[in-house]
């Protein structure tokens, strides 16, 4: 089974879809309950949201889905966000609080650890070699970490969750003019709401790899599917007209990130 798909470019920025994937070995989906094998939690069509948006991006996307093991968590099993509900390294549980394993067949600290090795340290290594690769480059890279969510999740968050959900872990994980190129593109983008560092300021990719200092830059978007799904239950259908009208805003800003990157200082090593 493949792991991880990396097509390299020559932008400065790296699009990461790391819960795009809906691929199970045999053995985890066997053990998946009905409810789990909706697969329900997946981001579903990023990566076809933002395909072509940005020539000359590098993609980095992992293959196997989520609740195999998630690879927008800490390898070490820390919470993203400690006190309130989340979902972890090895989902137990769906967004909305419902088991996702037949009785007895949830994953243990070993096996676990097993699906680290196999499945999240490949993706990783490969987001940190491209990483590496385009600040070879530029100086700089720019990890644009893609994402989308149900508007409507009770379990993880109260009322409906703004259509744009930009992540910067409150400023510290990209530049000032990178954070600026999404925000203003987003706040200007008619019939649209956004949110800079609300429920979601950022997973575990954005905040481990976002160190400006060292020329590395990260930020986190999180879409509501509702802008581009027919609707946010199965079959999870792409809405070929939303998805445009969307496009129409995402690849102007990913241009402005890119123009951003381009100007920045490169910095003292």
């Amino acid at each position: 089974m493949s792991v991880v798909e990396t097509v390299p470019g020559d932008s400065p920025v790296i699009l990461a879809f790391p819960h795009t994937g809906t691929e199970l070995p045999p053995d985890v989906a066997a053990r998946l309950n009905a409810n789990g094998r909706m697969l329900a939690d997946t981001d579903w069509h990023v990566e076809r949201l933002y395909d072509g948006l940005l020539p000359g991006a590098t993609t980095v996307r992992a293959v196997v889905h989520r609740y195999v093991v998630d690879a927008n968590r800490d390898p070490a099993g820390a919470s993203l966000y400690p006190g309130q509900n989340t979902t972890g390294l090895a989902p137990l549980t769906d967004f909305d609080g419902q088991p996702i394993w037949s009785p007895g067949e949830e994953p243990d600290e070993a096996e676990v650890a097993e699906r680290v090795a196999r499945f999240h340290a490949p993706y990783h290594a490969a987001l940190a070699a491209e990483i590496d690769r385009v600040r070879g480059i530029h100086g700089h890279s720019v990890v644009f970490d893609c994402h989308s969510i149900r508007s409507r999740i009770p379990f993880l968050f109260e009322g409906t969750l703004p259509d744009f959900n930009i992540g910067t872990d409150g400023g510290r994980t990209c530049a000032p003019a990178i954070e600026a190129a999404a925000v203003e593109t987003c706040r200007a983008a008619d019939g649209y709401t956004s949110v800079l560092n609300g429920r979601f300021r950022g997973g575990w990719t954005t905040r481990h790899y976002g160190r400006p200092e060292t020329g590395v830059h990260a930020i986190q978007m999180e879409l509501a599917q509702g802008t581009h799904l027919a609707a946010e239950a199965p079959p999870f259908a792409y809405d070929a007209a939303k998805a445009d009208r969307l496009r129409a805003v995402l690849g102007p800003l990913l241009a402005r990130v890119e123009r951003a990157a381009f100007a920045l200082k490169e910095p003292s090593r």
